[in-house]
């Protein structure tokens, strides 16, 4: 497989080089150490989100077995069942019951409101990191904007906040490529710790409901049709990790191109109204969520190659979003790019609920980082994660 290797140091430091070796290969690549179809294109990802024949999940149509696939370790039952009931693991019809029910809690009426307090909120950070003259951008900054308000939207009391983000961080652990002994370990941890506390909050907001998310939830119905007490924990888990692991990752990972990119920082600081082009462009140019994986439900075929029942695809949206096939200078980072069709919040069935509100954050935490801490600068050399299907920072020292 050449240079594709996402356990190697030097590849997670920059993958795209070896991305691009692998489009230049051909359409569709298999990947022994995972047992994964690797599916490069931009054309090819974009329809393969949107294949029927493709699933994220085989139970609704099949068993392990019937799947040639081992059901999971009995100890990882609470992870699993945590994971499984939520929307992005589903297929229809249940996936569409639950995702319909969710919407009609999660409008976007809901998101715009939330718009003044997600800009307060930044501008709180942003103030604060100026005053102590620099920081750590992920810690002071990205990680607390995108966690307080899906606390708020879902109506978790501040003072029950602080496990939120190590509880979500030890669940998508699961997701990476192979997951260790460990990583489950503590992925089951956290299911289980997570699961005991959305189950007491759910209780007390049947018995006293609030204007918030759990409540919507708690409410939603559609002719007799409710979410089950397990679809609710799953669901506010989803909304939870999904809804600040990207934006916390698109921040980092868009500050420190930026800071590589000085003529666009430049171009962006004399100009504001970039900032909406830019948030596209900085997830475009490194994708939060690399890769996304499909169950082959029926067979398909991918320039003549025919992928059985049973196996996995591995959709690589890092790749896909360097495509010069659609993206003109792909390699290149241009704030003011047009025509940008980039899949960061993948298409399809599965496209993201909570796009809107990623959106809003990532642009009123840059707003508010061009207008109050102009003078930004990097500190120190980033340090990235050990990771490759969730691609983030350990850290983004900057000085004001």
């Amino acid at each position: 497989m050449g240079a594709f290797d996402p356990w190697d140091p030097a590849f997670l430091a920059d993958p795209y080089p070896a991305y691009a070796e692998l489009r230049a290969k051909g359409r569709v690549h298999y990947f022994e150490p995972t047992n994964q179809w690797l599916v490069p294109h931009h054309a090819d990802v974009s329809a393969l989100l949107r294949d029927r024949r493709l699933g994220r999940t085989y139970q609704h149509r099949f068993t392990h077995e019937d799947f040639g696939r081992t059901a999971p370790p009995a100890e990882h039952e609470p992870f699993h069942t945590l994971n499984d009931h939520g929307m992005l693991d589903l297929e229809p019809p249940d996936h569409t019951r639950i995702r319909r029910l969710v919407s009609k809690a999660f409008t976007p009426r809901t998101v715009e409101r939330l718009a003044p307090y997600v800009a307060g909120l930044a501008g709180e950070l942003v103030d604060r990191l100026v005053e102590a003259g620099g920081g750590d951008l992920l810690t002071d900054v990205a990680e607390p904007l995108p966690v307080a308000v899906i606390a708020e939207m879902l109506g978790i009391p501040e003072a029950d906040r602080a496990p939120l983000r190590p509880w979500s961080a030890e669940i998508c652990g699961m997701y990476e490529l192979s997951p260790s002994e460990e990583t489950a370990d503590r992925a089951v941890r956290a299911s289980v710790e997570f699961s005991a506390y959305l189950r007491e909050l759910i209780a007390e907001r049947r018995g006293k409901p609030g204007d918030d998310l759990i409540s919507g939830l708690i409410a939603a119905h559609d002719e007799g049709d409710r979410l089950t007490e397990q679809e609710m924990i799953s669901t506010c888990v989803l909304l939870l990790n999904a809804g600040h692991e990207a934006t916390v990752n698109a921040t980092v990972n868009g500050w420190a191109a930026l800071f590589r990119h000085p003529e666009q920082l430049a171009l962006l600081r004399g100009d504001h109204s970039l900032v909406p082009s830019a948030v596209e462009e900085l997830m475009r140019y490194d994708t939060p969520l690399q890769l996304f994986e499909r169950w082959v439900l029926d067979e398909v075929e991918i320039d003549g190659v025919v992928i059985p029942r049973g196996a996995e695809i591995a959709m690589l949206f890092g790749s896909a979003n360097r495509d010069p096939a659609v993206f003109r200078d792909a390699e290149r980072l241009d704030l003011g790019r047009v025509e940008n069709p980039h899949i960061s919040f993948s298409a399809g069935i599965h496209y993201c609920i909570g796009a809107p509100l990623a959106r809003i954050e990532l642009g009123a935490s840059m707003r508010a980082l061009l207008e109050r801490a102009p003078g930004l600068e990097l500190a120190a050399e980033p340090r990235l994660k050990r990771n490759f299907v969730i691609r983030g920072m350990e850290g983004l020292r900057v000085s004001v």
